[in-house]
């Protein structure tokens, strides 16, 4: 099963038992508005361009603010029952490579939008492939890191993201990395390096 898939199931079940009012880490957004994001995206790719390109986050969230009235279940069902035909994410390699990321970090918006959350437990084949995720993506989402940045999990398996002036190493388990990188703040990263290359990766952190 891939991560897709799984992450899928795993955030409906969530939403199921958070209901439509609860905070998440997505400023603003209730789990309300995070699920229609998730529907607006998967299901009105036509209206989704403005999540990404600022000029059209009015069509977006037009888009969005179209489930106000839908009933909670529903829109959880939609989400569960995947993507309709004409959507691009109808594509098993799509919906593996696009959406794998897209529905881990989103679940944790949600399991951790609310003070008392824990790490889920380890999963081998679910760290695995967010280690490969990191792999494939890291490049990119670090890409404003002003020194070379290593990621190691406590294991002591690493990857070179990228190399520069200085050097900064992340460490956590793969989950914790993936979120890091993708600018969460409730995640349990430890960052090692002299103070002015962590200070610098700091600062360009707050940026990203």
């Amino acid at each position: 099963m891939s991560l897709a898939v799984f992450e899928r199931a795993a955030i409906s079940d969530e939403l199921e038992r958070s209901g439509p009012d609860r905070p998440t880490l997505c400023d603003g957004w209730s789990t309300r508005d995070l699920l229609a994001h998730l529907l607006v995206r998967e299901r009105q790719p036509w209206a989704a361009p403005g999540i990404l390109v600022p000029a059209l986050a009015p069509v977006t969230e037009r888009a969005m603010h179209g489930y106000a009235d839908t009933p909670w279940q529903d829109m959880i069902d939609e989400l569960r029952g995947g993507p309709p035909p004409w959507s691009p994410y109808r594509v098993g390699k799509v919906d593996e490579f696009a959406n794998g990321a897209e529905f881990f970090v989103h679940h944790e918006d949600v399991r951790r939008g609310e003070p008392g959350w824990k790490p889920r437990d380890p999963d081998p084949e679910r760290d695995a492939e967010l280690w490969s995720l990191l792999s494939r993506m890291s490049r990119v989402l670090f890409r404003r890191s002003p020194v070379g940045l290593v990621v190691r999990r406590p294991n002591g398996t690493q990857q070179v993201v990228r190399t520069g002036p200085g050097l900064v190493t992340l460490v956590g388990e793969p989950a914790e990395l993936v979120l890091h990188a993708f600018g969460r703040d409730a995640a349990r990263v430890e960052i090692e390096g002299a103070p002015a290359d962590v200070e610098a990766y700091r600062s360009a952190a707050r940026g990203l």
